[in-house]
């Protein structure tokens, strides 16, 4: 039986926001979407939602717009209210020059304007975050949601689009059907952070092992081969919206009780971070299980031994962000 859950995208009129807020109106447990967004984006959030509403899908839509200095705990609670996820793809790209601090202090900044709204109006939806830097905006604001007595299985780093790359590339070098490749990506979200596990893919296994750090690194480097092709017109949207629909229709199925598995970044204790993607079963809480890493193979081995001290340091910037930042009441 189809649920009936209340979805939010958050930025939902910009370019990962459209088509991601799209896929979540098409999917069958949904039955209200709101599409939120700031009045200057370039499309009005009302004008996506007006046209979504012409699916014929069970879905209800209706846009949202705010004003750039507008605060979502003071604005927001009509939109926010009675959702049970929320999907931010919010935050602005990274600039030539700018280091990942002033990222951070910029996006960090704006996740948390919605995070500390959802923690008033919607404290027990699924936040769903896909704001970079990923490895440390995701510490940050699951931090300030545990500081308001919150449960932080409900705050999750989106990282499913690695594990599409990963996926794809795989079918790609061995043309076996999708439907028999799975890889798991653990680790993080950014860079060398990332780790496919294609050792644990029936079809990954049977790479030559001479094929397995190009492959790696390309599943890396993916985003960058977008942004390169884009010319400086923009970074990867519809896969991430791909992605990214992906997870929410998981998280949804957990909550309407079916057994879902995807990676996520998420608070953990499989390794000796606080936070750390790997696989995840989403049930009725939002993140019911966190799985350990599994058996790696000696590549691996070495490839996570190399992460964890990178991923360290960026947990810690969003774990300092925290310390210095509280949600409003």
């Amino acid at each position: 039986m189809a649920g009936s859950y209340k979805v939010c995208v958050v930025g939902g009129a910009g370019g990962i926001g459209q088509p991601l807020s799209m896929l979540m109106a098409m999917d069958p447990n949904v039955s209200e979407l709101c599409v939120y967004d700031l009045t200057l984006a370039m499309v009005p959030a009302e004008g996506v939602a007006a046209d979504l509403s012409h699916l014929n899908m069970k879905c209800k839509v209706k846009g949202y717009a705010f004003d750039k200095d507008d605060k979502a705990i003071e604005k927001a609670g009509e939109c926010l209210t009675g959702c049970h996820l929320v999907l931010v793809p919010a935050g602005v790209p990274r600039k030539p020059g700018q280091d990942r601090k002033d990222l951070l202090n910029i996006n960090a900044g704006i996740a948390k304007n919605i995070v500390e709204a959802c923690a008033k109006y919607c404290p027990e939806a699924v936040v769903g975050l896909i704001v970079n830097p990923v490895n440390s905006v995701v510490p940050a604001m699951c931090e300030m949601w545990k500081k308001k007595g919150l449960n932080p299985a409900k705050i999750v780093g989106i990282t499913t689009l690695d594990v599409v790359r990963a996926d794809k590339f795989v079918h790609e070098m061995t043309g076996s059907p999708m439907s028999d490749i799975q890889v798991p990506v653990i680790g993080g979200h950014a860079g060398a952070t990332i780790l496919p596990l294609f050792s644990q893919c029936q079809v990954g296994k049977t790479l030559p092992a001479d094929k397995i750090p190009d492959m790696d690194k390309k599943v890396q480097d993916a985003g960058t081969v977008v942004v390169a092709a884009k010319n400086g017109k923009g970074s990867a949207t519809l896969s991430m919206a791909y992605a990214g629909a992906r997870l929410g229709k998981a998280v949804l199925a957990g909550l309407n009780g079916e057994v879902v598995q995807e990676c996520a970044y998420v608070a953990s204790t499989v390794t000796d971070l606080p936070y750390f993607a790997s696989k995840v079963t989403f049930g009725k809480q939002g993140v019911e299980t966190v799985h350990p890493l599994g058996d790696l193979n000696e590549y691996e081995q070495g490839r996570l031994n190399a992460l964890m001290p990178v991923l360290k340091e960026e947990i810690q910037a969003g774990l300092d962000y925290a310390k210095e930042n509280d949600f409003a009441a």
